[in-house]
């Protein structure tokens, strides 16, 4: 017959109380792993904080960039056709600072080729460019079918 000390309440009581003694308090070794691992999970959500942030400026600065080509497009669509001429000029107030560059080439008698260039002042922001064509309608009446 085996008898074993580990299995014995004297046993037991006696490495349980010696281990209490001896672990009272947080070692110095636990403080600086745990002070480690919390810096390095730390440091990796602030890279991706400012990777979001960036993301978020640089879509911001498109839905500027984009509302601007529109706005420009739709001007130039409604104006009559001999009011469309060639200019540049610099837009620097508002949310969106930026200079528009607007090229009319005539391709035939009542054809033009409108180019509009789009360039931010922040170096954040891409340049960008829409292109179309502007045609000299037969006639103001649309619903006409006799006219010419």
């Amino acid at each position: 017959m085996r008898i074993s000390l580990r299995s014995s309440s004297r046993a037991a009581g006696a490495a349980t109380s010696h281990t209490r003694e001896a672990r009272k308090g947080f070692v110095i070794v636990e403080v600086i792993v745990a002070m480690v691992l919390l810096g390095v999970a730390i440091t990796s959500l602030a890279a991706l904080v400012w990777s979001v942030s960036q993301s978020g400026v640089r879509t911001t600065g498109d839905a500027y960039k984009n509302a601007v080509l529109m706005q420009e497009v739709n001007r130039l669509e409604s104006i009559p056709y001999d009011s469309v001429s060639t200019g540049s000029f610099s837009v620097s107030t508002g949310v969106y600072p930026h200079s528009r560059a607007i090229t009319v080439t005539p391709l035939a008698a009542n054809i033009k080729a409108i180019k509009v260039v789009i360039s931010p002042t922040n170096p954040r922001y891409k340049r960008d460019s829409v292109s179309f064509t502007r045609t000299l309608a037969r006639t103001s009446k649309v619903l006409c079918v006799t006219c010419q």
